[in-house]
């Protein structure tokens, strides 16, 4: 626990691996022991990004939060799901990664 309050960027990227558990759950869950677990993980994802909340600014933590969980899951997709991943997707991705990583680095410049 200390090392989530120590450093919120560590407490935001577990969030983001509970968020992708969660929303592939959303799609996959058949058994009440699946829902329970997506459940588990939102509640999980919510909580740790309200934590690190705490000492980031909103706006920034908010577009990394949602930006790579996004990026996440559409790769769980493809790798674990076999869901499709076109070109044109990925380039849509790495602009999205870029612009999450950008943001973080002018935060870090402020600070």
């Amino acid at each position: 626990m200390k090392l989530l309050t120590k450093n919120p960027w560590v407490t935001i990227l577990i969030a983001i691996i509970f968020e992708s558990g969660w929303v592939v759950g959303i799609k996959y869950a058949h058994t009440p022991l699946e829902w329970v677990l997506t459940i588990a993980s939102l509640i999980t994802s919510f909580g740790l990004y309200l934590l690190a909340s705490r000492k980031l600014p909103v706006g920034t933590t908010y577009a990394v939060f949602v930006g790579l969980g996004s990026a996440a899951t559409v790769l769980i997709g493809w790798l674990v799901f076999g869901d499709g991943l076109t070109g044109t997707q990925l380039i849509f991705l790495i602009i999205l990664l870029t612009g999450v990583i950008g943001l973080k680095l002018i935060e870090e410049e402020k600070a």
